[in-house]
């Protein structure tokens, strides 16, 4: 293919396989591994923090640093025990990100995945549940001071009143996702991939 990353080869077997299970396109996952290949600096087969950090749109987004750790964490546990991020894991994670298709089925990009995937963003200590002080964390750093602390710890209530059900002072999984469904969701966690 002529990419610059030596270290790993993308066989025609390993792009049908990523297509089926990512619902990404063979051209989509070419271009996707030229991406890659060209963050992956260290020439490792692999991404670390740093090469997250020169995508523009992370570096400037006040949640990149969240996105960048819910990629590492949403990875496959099983699958690889070094610090970063193969190619593969790579695509799992983006394909969350991809809008759903009504005929699709059982993809990557459904809305479980994409639900778990936003929780893992909110659940900045990976602990199964958000906490108020995680919301604030998170508030803080999506606002930066635009809104005072005060307002943030009004803001911060108020979305566990409304959803923590078992009023245990968190937030679990099953209580994110109903929180969510009042929202347009699956839409916000959609971005149109290359063509």
């Amino acid at each position: 293919m002529g990419s610059k990353c030596s270290t790993i080869q993308l066989e025609d077997a390993d792009v049908l396989e990523i297509s089926k299970e990512t619902g990404f396109s063979a051209r989509q996952i070419k271009r996707l591994y030229t991406r890659f290949s060209t963050l992956d600096r260290g020439n490792l087969g692999k991404l670390r923090r740093e090469d997250f950090l020169r995508i523009p749109e992370l570096a400037i987004n006040p949640l990149g640093e969240r996105i960048i750790q819910a990629f590492f964490d949403f990875k496959d546990k099983d699958e690889s025990e070094s610090t970063g991020v193969n190619f593969k894991e790579f695509v799992r994670t983006l394909a969350c990100f991809r809008p759903i298709q009504k005929k699709e089925e059982n993809l990557l990009n459904d809305r479980q995945h994409k639900l778990q995937f936003a929780f893992q963003i909110y659940d900045i200590d990976s602990d199964g549940y958000i906490s108020k002080q995680e919301l604030l964390d998170l508030l803080r750093m999506m606002v930066g001071a635009n809104i005072n602390d005060e307002q943030l710890e009004i803001i911060a209530d108020r979305t566990l009143a409304e959803s923590d059900e078992d009023e245990d002072g968190f937030i679990s999984f099953e209580e994110f996702s109903k929180m969510i469904e009042k929202t347009d969701f699956q839409s916000k966690m959609s971005i149109r991939f290359l063509a």
